[in-house]
């Protein structure tokens, strides 16, 4: 069978599997206390979505509810008693069209209908520094630029939202316009950061560094930087990976006293070769936790990415590696606030600089800064946003 009749026979089958998902949507009745969960769109079991379904298991409502996980690859294993979901196989949406609670940190797919008797919570993924969704003023992602279009489907999606999840006032207030959302937000923190408080513990944290096989005798910097929109590989289907830092000198420099933990953002699908820094460099794939990775390192490296309001739960030393601020700030997104002015650390351009600030890193100069992001950011996060979570479930679910 050729490409082209294989195409077409994929497309007809989705078809009329979209067919059969909007007569079941019509017909089938809701089951309450079934209760489906995704994290970035299917492609990992992290985040928020993750830490409320084992608050789930930890109060075995798993046994009680019928739960579901939804998956691009149903090889990734989850605990609890769960059922895992293919993505966009038939299972799927008659799953979806039944099920009483959705829990997401990502848009679902356009054509997935929200019933009103279902209630979605969407957790989202982070605070926002880079503007996003409606609030955008041009649009360069995965080579698409049609904003308005963009703005379009972003807003209908937005609309079927009953929940979001807010990890502060700043988030709460960004979110209301930029996802023209007008529904109940739950000001909480974020599920995902309740373990940076019941596991920031000496006895964990030594346990955490033997499983990653990390040396007990040095300190570890993580690296985790964002996308960057206009870096899209067509072929490969994701983001490259270019942050334009040398690792070699990183490695000369640094390696008697720290060792670097490398971690992708889920979207970068570049494969880098990191053979030359071994015993200094461990990379971490985009699906793994980066609660735990937060917990390991002993300071942070990153540029405009949301880890930085997650990190700074930990008070834990922060840099900022931003060599094209200017481009980034001007021609790609834009920032919501003053990046420059609140960054609680040191912002460096060069890999000759970031590697003097870790150096002669002094946190007496960045205190007062590093308290004022706390008190802005920080303030909704205090390790039950989980418990909270799954409260709202049960109440969907039993009312």
């Amino acid at each position: 069978m050729n490409k082209k009749r294989k195409k077409d026979n994929k497309k007809l089958s989705f078809k009329i599997m979209l067919r059969l998902y909007r007569y079941m949507v019509k017909t089938l009745p809701i089951k309450k206390k079934m209760v489906v969960f995704e994290s970035n769109g299917g492609k990992n079991y992290t985040g928020n979505p993750k830490c409320i379904y084992e608050e789930m298991v930890k109060r075995e409502l798993d046994k009680k509810y019928k739960c579901y996980y939804i998956f691009t690859d149903t090889k990734t294993q989850i605990p609890g008693k769960a059922k895992k979901l293919k993505r966009s196989g038939l299972r799927y949406f008659y799953i979806l069209a039944r099920a009483g609670i959705w829990v997401s940190d990502f848009r679902l797919p356009w054509y997935i209908i929200k019933r009103e008797e279902t209630s979605y919570i969407q957790t989202w993924h982070g605070t926002p520094l880079k503007k996003l969704a409606l609030d955008l003023e041009q649009l360069n992602m995965a080579g698409d630029t049609n904003l308005k279009k963009y703005k379009k489907f972003f807003r209908m999606n937005t609309g079927t939202w009953d929940y979001l999840i807010s990890q502060n006032r700043f988030s709460t207030e960004v979110f209301r316009r930029c996802f023209a959302f007008k529904k109940e937000m739950l000001e909480i923190g974020y599920p995902r950061n309740d373990v940076l408080f019941s596991n920031n513990n000496s006895e964990y944290l030594a346990d955490l560094k033997k499983k990653l096989n990390l040396p007990p005798d040095k300190k570890v910097i993580l690296y985790a930087p964002t996308w960057r929109d206009d870096e899209y590989n067509t072929e490969a289907g994701g983001y490259k990976f270019s942050p334009r830092i040398d690792f070699s000198l990183m490695q000369e420099k640094l390696k008697d006293q720290y060792v670097m933990l490398v971690k992708y953002h889920y979207l970068v699908q570049d494969l880098v070769d990191w053979t030359p820094y071994q015993g200094f460099i461990y990379e971490f794939d985009k699906s793994y936790d980066i609660s735990e990775l937060y917990l390991a390192a002993d300071l942070l490296i990153s540029d405009y990415s949301s880890v930085m309001f997650d990190y700074s739960l930990l008070k834990r030393p922060m840099f900022f590696y931003a060599y094209d601020l200017d481009n980034y700030k001007d021609n790609l997104r834009g920032f919501y606030f003053d990046f420059i002015a609140e960054a609680p650390g040191p912002i460096s351009k060069t890999t000759e600089q970031l590697i003097e600030d870790i150096r002669t890193y002094n946190r007496a100069e960045y205190q007062e800064r590093y308290d004022a992001f706390s008190l802005k950011y920080n303030h909704a996060d205090d390790g039950h946003a989980s418990e909270k979570v799954v409260d709202l479930i049960v109440e969907k679910a039993e009312n």
